[in-house]
């Protein structure tokens, strides 16, 4: 209740965890005293992939709705940047203004997810997962084969953020403070947003959409509007990463990397927004990393493999191997009390024998 006592006004300093603190700091200050590479590659990368994973976390863990389109819907707002934006391939290219350009991607992006969300919405389990990679792939082979609006195979290069208050927005350090101001946000809204009415209808109807239907809430309209807001996160998420890799072609929403977001969010958990943020962090890692230990087209395999073992081990991701944690060290804590409490109690309860 925390983050809905701040938004009100109820809550002061003290109602904040210290550990939430310290990641607040940290974050902050992270660019001081880490590289350039560091800082764009691992740091805002890994904010923008985690806002990605979480708009699925938002879908699957409050709505019950596992989409694999996410990344598509970020794919179509990129196009929409370099489609309306400026770029340096000599297709397309209105040169719209940035300030007109970027609402019309995010909310291009929060309508295609909305017409995702109307056509799977009518469907449950294995068969949404169906429709929404079905649609992901076809957007991947329809942007690849169309060269009018898409450019074909070769996509749009020179997709460039604006030059405001004196800065290049792509240089590492603004970059990374714009993405995390962004992430922080979405991610407050989440987690305010999970306890607001529409979060505990959606949540409700999560768990009994029979019951929410004799009680007179439009379900399918509710998850269309979850898919709408899922689309928003994903299409600024969307506009970031095309300004990340200063491009965007058919390889951006290709098939693989949209499994990858799945990948993410489940390896960090589905039951809370954090989650999809840390797996996104060790995805980052180990693409970065991994390759210097094994050749790159076992990258798949290794992920795979950390996949597997964390589903094995634990079904709700690193969240969940953290809760197991926390909750062996707080139930040994509490023993440890009651066992040294029992034996003071027992020391002055015993019989004194002296005269």
């Amino acid at each position: 209740m925390a983050i809905r006592g701040i938004f009100s006004g109820t809550a002061g300093w003290t109602d904040i965890h210290p550990a939430k603190i310290v990641v607040a700091v940290f974050l902050l200050a992270y660019p001081t005293f880490s590289t350039d590479f560091f800082t764009y590659q691992i740091g805002a990368y890994s904010l923008i992939l985690g806002m990605v994973a979480l708009s699925l976390m938002m879908l699957a863990g409050y709505g019950g709705m596992v989409s694999l389109a996410q990344l598509t819907v970020a794919g179509f707002a990129g196009y929409l940047m370099a489609i309306f934006g400026d770029n340096s391939v000599g297709v397309m290219g209105l040169g719209w203004p940035w300030w007109i350009t970027i609402p019309v991607a995010i909310l291009g992006a929060a309508a295609f997810s909305a017409l995702i969300g109307a056509i799977s919405v009518r469907t449950e389990g294995i068969y949404t997962i169906m429709i929404t990679l079905a649609i992901a792939v076809a957007f991947f082979y329809f942007v690849r084969q169309n060269y009018v609006l898409f450019n074909g195979f070769t996509g749009y290069a020179g997709v460039e953020p604006p030059t405001l208050f004196g800065l290049y927005w792509r240089d590492p350090i603004p970059f990374y403070y714009m993405t995390l101001a962004l992430a922080a946000f979405f991610y407050g809204m989440v987690v305010y947003g999970a306890r607001a009415n529409f979060g505990l209808s959606l949540q409700a109807i999560r768990d009994n959409p029979r019951r929410m239907h004799a009680l007179g809430y439009d379900v399918t309209l509710h998850r269309i509007a979850a898919y709408f807001l899922s689309g928003i996160i994903a299409g600024t998420a969307g506009v970031l990463l095309v300004w990340f890799n200063g491009r965007i072609s058919p390889g951006s929403v290709g098939v693989d990397v949209a499994i990858d977001i799945l990948v993410i969010a489940v390896v960090g958990g589905m039951r809370h927004p954090i989650g999809p943020f840390l797996g996104a962090i060790g995805f980052v890692l180990l693409e970065n990393f991994a390759i210097d230990l094994i050749d790159r087209e076992r990258f798949n395999t290794v992920i795979g493999l950390a996949f597997l073992l964390v589903v094995l081990f634990s079904p709700d991701g690193i969240l969940g191997i953290w809760s197991k944690v926390r909750n062996r060290i707080a139930l040994n804590w509490n023993a440890r009390n009651q066992r040294v409490r029992a034996e003071r109690d027992d020391g002055q309860a015993a019989p004194s024998f002296e005269q």
